[in-house]
């Protein structure tokens, strides 16, 4: 059965793709990884001219992946293009990606997502084939072997949970310098927060609470508990009582409706180019869903079908490299470059005039942005400067801040 499931999906993706592939017109996002350099690879086998692939770097070890995109256009004699983003790019489309989303968008990758459609955009290509959603069909986000560890927890005898082990658990000072006795507190605590509402416990806003975040009058005047209702009415719905098939579900919902395709959507269109995703096309979904969980991850290994359905045809440095993602170093060029702070100072300044978020709060990430985790703290503090982006270019429309 899994060969047959590899050769089809195979098929289909050919099949999806030739039609716009077939146009000189088509290029392709390439980050290097496992989505995009399978679609950029088929482009190339249903083109009679080389495929145009577009592809953004950083300039940094950590965020950048062109090495790992270099290895695909090799293989696949592809007609590439590069952009290396710098923190001067940020300045000049900051205000720009604020007012083309509807609503405040707080994913940082926008950035080089728009980059990179804009660079296909000067180079020729009107149609652009995406990546997108290829770890919510068949099981590639770290985060699902996470929870189903954690869930794992949940399935010891109630006695053994709330006799012995949390009791022991308590014992144990949240910052203990005891490496795996604070592991131990923390798995415990994180285990006993429920799906879905768990999946936010990353976030600062939840850890902290809407009471340490948010003024008074503003929280006052919102329903705090409404995005868990909608959380927990999404997950309920999942039709399937298997974890991963659930977390998938799930993931559909927010990860890529809400998220990722807004995000690219938004951002080619900015740029003036349409853009596709192949991996969600109608048979390729379909495919998946008779790919049986234990196929799309066993143990800790993820998207183990699609993995092995890739076999002979990416390079094998690609099938196994580390997952990693779509960022951009901006916590770190928050640090050393001048324009960039003070353009994200200025709208925090903004923001705490509107009086939605407490001044006391947005100080305290500025300053563990500056002492602690950059990275983590810049994405924050990303999210914070275009929330007041936002709301300056949509005055006349957006009525939250402006009494």
């Amino acid at each position: 059965e899994i060969p047959a499931l590899i050769e089809e999906l195979h098929v289909c993706l050919q099949e999806v793709i030739r039609k716009p592939g077939a146009r000189s017109t088509t290029g392709s996002f390439l980050s290097g990884g496992l989505d995009s350099s399978s679609i950029s690879g088929t482009l190339a086998r249903v083109s009679d001219t080389a495929a145009k692939t577009f592809s953004v770097g950083f300039g940094d070890n950590e965020y950048d992946e062109l090495k790992f995109a270099r290895i695909a256009i090799e293989e696949f004699e592809c007609d590439s293009f590069e952009y290396q983003m710098t923190p001067q790019d940020i300045v000049n489309v900051f205000p720009k990606i604020a007012a083309q989303f509807d609503e405040p968008f707080g994913n940082s990758s926008a950035a080089p997502t728009y980059f990179c459609a804009k660079l296909a955009a000067d180079n020729g290509v009107s149609d652009l084939l995406a990546g997108d959603g290829g770890d919510e069909i068949f099981g590639g986000n770290e985060r699902y072997v996470r929870h189903r560890i954690f869930e794992f927890y949940n399935r010891l005898p109630g006695w053994l949970r709330t006799g012995l082990i949390e009791p022991a658990t308590r014992l144990v000072h949240p910052d203990s310098r005891v490496m795996p006795l604070r592991k131990a507190r923390s798995y415990v605590d994180q285990a006993l927060i429920p799906l879905p509402e768990r999946f936010e416990s990353w976030n600062l806003a939840y850890r902290e609470g809407s009471e340490q975040m948010l003024t008074t009058q503003f929280s006052e005047s919102i329903d705090k508990d409404g995005p868990f209702q909608i959380m927990q009415s999404v997950w309920n719905a999942a039709p399937s009582d298997d974890l991963l098939e659930k977390m998938l579900w799930y993931d559909w919902h927010f990860t890529l409706a809400d998220s990722d395709l807004r995000k690219v959507g938004t951002m080619c269109e900015l740029a003036n180019v349409r853009v596709s995703y192949p991996l969600l096309s109608d048979p390729i979904v379909a495919l998946s869903n008779r790919v049986h969980p234990k196929m799309k991850i066993n143990g800790t290994d993820l998207r183990v079908f699609f993995k092995d359905a890739m076999k002979g045809f990416l390079p094998p440095q690609i099938i196994n490299k580390k997952k990693h993602g779509f960022g951009l170093p901006f916590g770190l060029w928050l640090k050393t470059d001048s324009n960039l702070r003070d353009l994200i100072y200025t709208n925090l300044s903004g923001l705490k005039k509107r009086q939605i978020v407490r001044t006391d709060f947005i100080d305290n990430v500025v300053q563990a942005h500056h002492a602690g985790h950059a990275s983590y703290y810049g994405y924050i503090l990303w999210d914070l400067a275009m929330l007041e982006a936002w709301l300056a270019c949509h005055e006349d429309s957006a009525s939250i801040g402006n009494t």
